[in-house]
């Protein structure tokens, strides 16, 4: 016989506890897989309150006791046996699956390489009943006494499996785990309390509530709480409901993105893009948005048996899912508030001084549609509304009504006056234009001269009594200070804009209708001499792939040779830009991203990045006609409280702000107004 045959290796079945040890791998990573595993058993047995206890990072004891449905003396043994559950009733329910667990592998896992006891009660039943697992050794269940409900208590875990033992971090690291595989159950079923108990001391206890931002506010602190904005969408199919938070609260991480589908926290890399796409432009570069959102949608129309952690899941439409969401935050972003506040909210403790009314963000509403244009006519005019004009000379400073910008006294200050400026066009392409959800004011008739201003390609030099710090530029809506910030006021407060901030947003939002909602092209213009641009072949590789991109912002670009590429039309708004030095400065997202980007992406940065250059800068001195047009230009367009890159264009000090800061607030001020 040949020898080779007798070395041949023999298939053999494995023995069941070695089949359940081999699935703990999978599902029992560490004490927080336990936990996961343990509590999703409580929440679909229908307990209203759960209680879990872990005694040395849940390494030494993990107890979890429920009042849900229990279970009888003859479902104990069954209920550890591998593959065994009461969640899927016939084959088919496997692709409508509406519970968190559904594997019949967790009990079955634990009990393999751990020390564990269940202790269960049905409630027909006058007595409960015991049953112990030692390393899947099943003993016989025994009759005990236990209120209704199951109290699973798992000791010494891993003692049997010593090399996973060894991969297990500190107590204190361990607890952490476990504190966030509780945190995310808890969130996802308000309607259940929960305590957290760690060595015998009470961590969380989480009563029932139907207000899901109290729960929030009970594991994130009043930062997270202060900043939550209500999100509510609804398509007959996909519900999205929750919050995501200002984005002056971010994180440089995605962990604190919870996403609950149909009450089950996933991790899914679509839905987590979609919602980089929606703060896109309202967070820094490498910051992270914070949301808690809770999706729901028929079961048939997802696919949860993905992976045994139960994380991953499957959409039949998901491209409609990612939209939904996406639609659903953009819609909320365009129709919220998000300047910067400074200060804490504010507090009545005058009479007359009313804190402004706040939404349920905690934030104050925009003002209204009518009023905002009125006061853009104003601007534009210069004729003075009789409800936003209020003259300091009244002396009225407790009164609520709106006031733009104070009448200037010339009596007590050397301002000079502008009764009527001609409509001035600091962008280019002249004025801005009408928006999908308003109307552009109609200039006024002595204006006449618009079409010979010509554009603004950059900031003019202003006189000495314009540009000197003691004599700023002033326009009826503010003036400028340090040649790099600009002082307003709206009716609820005063505002400090950044002048670079706010001019680089309102040229990207101008260029990006033109270019991605109206399919033109940037205004280029073309190079009496093409300019050659030597680079090296992984640059000028990339420029050549993206010359499609890079024509619909102006820049035409054409092969010369070897590894020179040469600039035939250039953006007309970058005129004063070295065509080579920008276009390197373009492609630097291209070859320092790491992967290939899109060429929406590609597109989005090209555009912020020439929105950027050609902003006015810090130091730039404005005249008061552009100081006027640049605030005209904030009410105009949308996301104007942040730049495209996420910083914040301006901060507001309320009223109420103002006065606690100048101690005007309390019956000692009231005495001495």
């Amino acid at each position: 016989m040949d020898a080779t045959a007798k070395t041949l290796p023999t298939i053999r079945q494995l023995p069941p506890n070695l089949i359940n040890q081999i699935a703990a791998g999978e599902v029992i990573e560490r004490p927080a897989s336990v936990v996961k595993e343990l509590l999703e058993n409580s929440v679909d047995a229908g307990a209203t309150r759960i209680e879990v206890s872990i005694v040395g990072g849940g390494t030494e004891m993990i107890r979890i006791s429920d009042n849900g449905c229990g279970m009888t003396a003859e479902q104990l043994p069954l209920a550890l046996a591998s593959h065994a559950t009461s969640k899927l009733p016939t084959d088919e329910d496997l692709f409508h699956v509406s519970t968190l667990g559904f594997r019949g592998e967790a009990l079955a896992s634990i009990g393999s390489v751990s020390q564990l006891t269940i202790r269960s009660r049905t409630d027909g039943e006058t007595a409960g009943s015991e049953i112990r697992v030692r390393g899947g050794v099943i003993d016989p269940p025994q009759p005990c006494g236990c209120p209704v409900g199951t109290v699973m208590e798992v000791r010494n875990l891993f003692f049997n499996t010593p090399v996973r033992h060894r991969f297990l971090k500190t107590a204190q690291t361990e607890k952490g785990h476990i504190v966030e595989a509780f945190t995310r159950i808890a969130l996802a079923n308000s309607h259940i309390h929960f305590v957290l108990n760690n060595n015998d001391k009470p961590l969380y206890d989480l009563p029932v509530t139907e207000r899901w931002n109290e729960r929030i506010a009970a594991f994130f602190g009043g930062e997270i709480a202060d900043a939550l904005i209500p999100i509510n969408s609804d398509d007959s199919q996909i519900h999205v409901q929750g919050y995501v938070c200002d984005p002056s609260v971010s994180r440089g991480n995605s962990r604190m993105q919870y996403l609950f589908l149909n009450s089950r926290h996933i991790r899914d890399r679509s839905l987590q893009h979609a919602l980089g796409e929606a703060y896109r432009g309202l967070l820094m570069v490498g910051r992270h948005p914070v949301c808690f959102l809770r999706m729901s949608m028929p079961p048939e129309l997802i696919d949860v048996n993905v992976h045994p952690t139960k994380l991953e899941v499957r959409f039949t439409d998901g491209g409609r899912v990612y939209s939904r969401l996406l639609q659903t935050l953009r819609h909320h972003f365009l129709t919220t508030d998000m300047t910067q506040r400074v200060g804490p909210a504010p507090v009545a403790e005058d009479a007359d001084l009313t804190p402004a009314p706040r939404s349920e963000l905690g934030m104050p509403v925009r003002a209204e549609q009518a009023h905002r244009q009125s006061v853009i006519e104003w601007a534009r005019t210069g004729n003075s509304p009789s409800d936003v004009f209020v003259s300091p000379a009244r002396g009225d400073d407790s009164s609520g009504g709106s006031a733009m910008a104070p009448a200037p006294d010339a009596a007590t200050r050397s301002i000079p006056s502008f009764g009527s400026v001609p409509s001035f066009q600091p962008f280019p392409g002249g004025g801005p234009p009408s928006l999908p959800h308003q109307t552009a004011p109609t200039p006024s008739s002595d204006s006449s001269s618009d079409e010979n201003v010509a554009p603004w390609d950059g900031p003019q030099a202003a006189s000495p009594e314009q540009s000197g710090v003691d004599h700023p530029a002033v326009c009826h809506l503010g003036f400028q200070v340090h040649n790099r910030y600009l002082v307003t006021q709206d009716e609820k407060g005063m505002v400090v804009i950044d002048q670079h901030a706010l001019h680089e947003r309102v040229l990207y939002e101008r260029v990006k209708t033109k270019v991605l909602e109206s399919g033109q092209s940037l205004e280029s213009q073309g190079l009496l001499v093409p300019e050659p641009v030597s680079m090296t072949p992984a640059e000028r590789t990339a420029v050549l792939d993206h010359q499609e991109t890079l024509a619909q912002i102006g820049m035409e670009i054409a092969e010369f040779g070897g590894d020179t590429i040469v600039i035939r039309s250039y953006p007309a708004m970058l005129k004063n830009k070295p065509p080579a030095d920008m276009l390197r400065t373009l492609m630097e997202s291209v070859l320092g991203g790491g992967e290939k980007p899109e060429p929406i992406e590609l597109l989005n940065h090209l555009l912020s990045t020439i929105a950027c250059k050609a902003a006015v800068k810090a130091g730039d001195p404005l005249r008061p006609e552009e100081i006027q047009a640049l605030l005209e230009q904030r009410d105009l367009y949308n996301d104007t409280h942040h730049c495209p890159h996420g910083r914040p264009t301006a901060l507001f000090f309320s009223r109420d702000e103002l006065d606690r800061m100048f101690g005007r607030l309390g019956p000692r001020a009231r005495s001495s107004k």
